[in-house]
Order: C-alpha cells, then structure tokens, then sequence
C-alpha cells in the first residue's frame, strides 16, 4: 500500500488527471462575473454617494470652503427645533397623503371604466395619458395662467356660478361676495392646489398600471362566479378582481409614494415653498439649502431623512401590505 501512494506522490502533476470542475461552481463563477458590473454600479452611484452625504450631514461644508468642522448632530437638531423645517415635514407628509389615495383609485376607477367601453379605448387611454407624457415644468405654467386670481379660467368659471343655486353652499357665497381664493398664493390653498395637479398628472399613470394588471384577471373566474350567483358588478369586484389585482395595488402604491416625495417641478414653478412655508417640501428644501443657500451640510442631513422616510415606508409597505396580497 505504501508503494502505490509513493509511486501515487512521483507522478508528476501535469501528468495525473485533472478532476473536472462541478457545474454549480462554473454557474456560480459565471454568475459572480455577470454580477460584477451592476454590483460596482451600484456601490459607485448609490452607497458612495449616501455614504458621503451622511458624512457630510454632521459637518458644516460649504463649497469653496476649504475647512469642514464637525458639527454632530447640530443639523439634525435644527431641522426637528427650527419651525420651517416642521412645516416642511408637515406639508411633505401631508402632500403625500392628499395625493397618494386619491391618484391610485382615481387610476383604478379610469381602468375599470376603459375596460368596460366596447368603443373609443384607445382615445381615453391616450387623453389620460397625455398629462404623464407632458413636461410638468412646462405644464406647470399652464397651470399657473389658469390658476391666475382674476385672468384665470378656474376663478372665471366659478365666477360664472354666482347669482346660481350654487350660492346656497357658504364658501360658495363667501367667494362671491369676497372674491375667489388666490390658489397659489393663500397659505390655505397652495399646497392642496399643488396636490390637485399632482393627482392630474399622476393618475393617468397608474390608469395604465391597472390596465396592465387587469389583463392577468382569468376571465374564468367571473363565470364560475356567476354559476355561483355572484351577479352584480359591485361584488364582481369585490370578490375577483379587487383581490386579483393585489400585487400590481403594492406596487402602484409603493412607485406613487415614492414619486409624490420626490415633488420638485411644481414647486419651484409655481410657489418657490411659499406663502409661508405652506408648500416647503422636502425636496425642494434640499434644494434650497443645499444649492441655492451653499448649506451642503444641512442639505445632506434633509437628504439623509429624506431617504429614511421613503425607506421606513417601502418597509412598512412590505410588512403590513404585501403579506395580505393574493398572488396568482
């Protein structure tokens, strides 16, 4: 025996068999070096990027400053204390609830009518698309000449009601006899006049979004629903298709929130954060102290909590939705 491992040992390496290398190690092999690329994309374009703006939310930078102080928790502490910034979560948070809800029945109440239409689909498809495909930018100026307080259409048009039955509501005859509110300039109504446009240029969006999710509703099951007596179309929907379109619900929920956080365009277009701070959100502070004032240290931390409230909600999304979604 000890002959054949020391006649085994002198073989010289080159000349002994080579074992052949288990697929799952090539495939796995394979798969790291496809990996690799949107791996370092990601480390290069997301991680680094928070990682520094973290760094930076504890520091005072500025640039062209060519010192950085630590500041510890300063910024973060101003932001909770400081006033504006209050308003600015408030109407952030606030913002995102008006339009959140409202955009994706909206969506859905669109689909459902365009699927049930024998004629003109297409026609309906492309109008309430129209506002997605649109600049908001540009849209936004529409939207500022016909919001104008006394050249603009919306207040003409109710102007048209007065000395009508519509009087008989009190803000109704209240604007009458006072005038119609100044939609982007009153406190009151700028950021609600912010989320109506929103809703507008969202919804049409998540029309499609619902299409798209109806299509995958088996049809079957509306007939074994109406062997089983199920007739009506308010319990078609409760009972089928409500429940069916369970997972493209999570998502439409899920990209609306994130989108409507991310509200910029009509911001800066329409109210620059005024009056009063009433439409000062998040972003649009990021902006403003970060850029246009050079506070890149305070920017960074409105940008570090920024990306913790999109995070804890995707989070709760998946935690207390998505559990509850009927997948097929």
């Amino acid at each position: 025996m000890s002959d054949l491992a020391s006649l085994t040992n002198s073989v010289p390496k080159q000349q002994r068999i080579a074992r052949p290398e288990r697929p799952e190690r090539r495939q796995a092999r394979a798969g790291m070096v496809l990996f690799a690329p949107a791996l370092m994309l990601l480390i290069l374009i997301l991680i680094v990027p928070v990682g520094v703006a973290a760094l930076l939310s504890f520091t005072d930078y500025t640039l062209g400053r060519p010192s950085i102080d630590w500041v510890g928790l300063r910024n973060y502490i101003d932001i909770f204390t400081g006033s504006s910034y209050r308003k600015m979560i408030v109407a952030t948070v606030l913002y995102v609830a008006l339009v959140v809800p409202a955009s994706v029945f909206l969506g859905l109440g669109a689909a459902l009518l365009i699927r049930s239409l024998n004629v003109g689909q297409s026609f309906y498809k492309t109008v309430y698309f129209l506002p997605v495909m649109a600049s908001l930018l540009a849209m936004a100026i529409v939207w500022e000449f016909a919001l104008h307080p006394t050249l603009g259409i919306v207040n003409r048009t109710f102007a048209m009601g007065c000395g009508t039955p519509l009087e008989l509501w009190p803000w109704f005859a209240r604007s009458c006899a006072d005038g119609f509110p100044l939609w982007l300039g009153d406190r009151d109504y700028a950021l609600y006049t912010l989320a109506f446009i929103g809703i507008w240029q969202s919804f049409g969006f998540n029309m499609v979004l619902y299409l798209a999710g109806l299509t995958s509703v088996p049809t079957e099951l509306y007939g074994a629903a109406a062997m089983d007596g199920v007739k009506r179309g308010w319990d078609r929907f409760r009972l089928i298709t409500w429940p069916m379109l369970g997972p493209t619900t999570v998502f439409v929920v899920t990209i609306t929130m994130i989108r409507s956080f991310q509200v910029f365009d009509t911001v800066e277009a329409l109210t620059h954060g005024g009056p009063a701070k009433s439409t000062y959100v998040m972003i649009y502070a990021i902006y403003e102290k970060g850029i246009a004032q050079n506070l890149v240290g305070l920017g960074a931390a409105i940008t570090i909590l920024f990306l913790a409230f999109v995070m804890l909600i995707s989070v709760a999304q998946r935690r207390f939705v998505e559990r509850k979604v009927h997948y097929q």
